[in-house]
């Protein structure tokens, strides 16, 4: 069975929603256009045939962990299957083990750096709640105490590459940023003032035509920019100049992506759009899809930076809010 299934029927109990999930509707009522279903389906393949014995993904080639792990795994879930008994079960029960497994039983981290960190993070609080295993729980909060532990001792109120650093930049911190959203909407408690740090970080690296920079103001780019959108929009502060400037920012990019980062520009810029403006996010959406089927591997991956474990997950990822399963992607 299908989570949009299960949504359907449990959630608002409607047997015309059921029947409209079947047809290939989402959720909250945007038909998914059978050419997006296909190319997705065809990426997911390719991450199922290439999970390796321990449940990630380095045997697809270049950057490999637990955020890649992670991101693979958000994938699948952001497709909508039932992930207990359904066609990617397996896939997703492997690659949970390997984030529990990929946890330090001390501290709760996850990874290779804090960028590791937040993406599985990320993922263990979407899974959390619909994945059957009793580990996930307190694997979360330990994850959760590791980013609130770092951040406290940090005198910029972000993160960067090692819990321990006492410098920040704004694409580590919005990792960790989306995860305690993330982590909060499955019921873990996370400070307010958590929240409220982060986001004056963001602030003090936005400079004035509302470009967000990497450790202070200036050079601000559509990645940074879009996570400073987005962390803005999940907080609930659209009323912010932070996240206004940073919207305006963005409307004069019209899609614009940072080249040497081109997956990774489109994780974050769908969220942010989807999050800021559904109009733009359509637009913008038709023309994702349209870049991304035109340079689809005839093995269902997408390839670039870091290795296709990571670009095809990203890649998924940008088209996922046609989905919008998973919570995070909740406006």
């Amino acid at each position: 069975m299908k989570l949009s299934k299960f949504f359907a029927t449990v959630l608002l109990g409607g047997t015309l929603l059921m029947a409209r999930a079947q047809e290939g509707v989402a959720y909250h009522g945007d038909p998914i256009p059978p050419e997006i279903e296909a190319a997705y389906v065809r990426g997911l393949n390719y991450l199922v045939r290439t999970q390796g014995a321990d449940g990630g993904w380095s045997q697809s080639g270049g950057e490999s962990g637990p955020g890649i792990t992670g991101l693979a795994l958000l994938a699948i879930l952001a497709h909508g299957e039932d992930p207990n008994y359904g066609p990617y079960a397996k896939t997703v029960q492997r690659a949970v083990d390997n984030l529990l497994k990929s946890q330090d039983a001390k501290t709760g981290y996850m990874g290779h750096s804090m960028y590791h960190h937040g993406f599985a993070t990320l993922a263990l609080a979407e899974a959390y709640g619909v994945v059957r295993n009793p580990k996930l729980g307190p694997a979360l909060r330990k994850a959760v105490d590791l980013i609130l532990t770092s951040q406290k001792m940090n005198p910029h109120g972000g993160w960067r590459y090692s819990p321990n650093a006492s410098d920040a930049d704004t694409t580590v911190s919005g990792a960790q940023m989306v995860a305690l959203f993330a982590a909060r909407n499955a019921g873990i408690a996370v400070p307010d003032e958590a929240i409220k740090r982060g986001l004056e970080y963001y602030r003090s690296c936005q400079e004035a035509n509302g470009g967000i920079g990497y450790t202070s103001p200036g050079g601000g780019n559509t990645t940074r920019t879009a996570i400073g959108a987005l962390v803005a929009a999940l907080a609930k502060r659209k009323d912010t100049h932070l996240f206004n400037n940073a919207w305006n920012y963005l409307r004069q990019e019209r899609g614009g992506r940072d080249g040497s980062y081109y997956f990774y520009t489109l994780y974050y810029q769908a969220q942010a759009l989807f999050q800021s403006d559904m109009q733009e996010w359509r637009a913008w959406n038709d023309q994702n899809f349209r870049e991304l089927a035109s340079v689809q591997g005839a093995d269902g991956a997408w390839t670039g930076q870091f290795g296709p474990g990571f670009c095809t997950s990203a890649a998924l990822l940008s088209m996922a809010l046609n989905y919008r399963f998973l919570p995070i992607y909740e406006r």
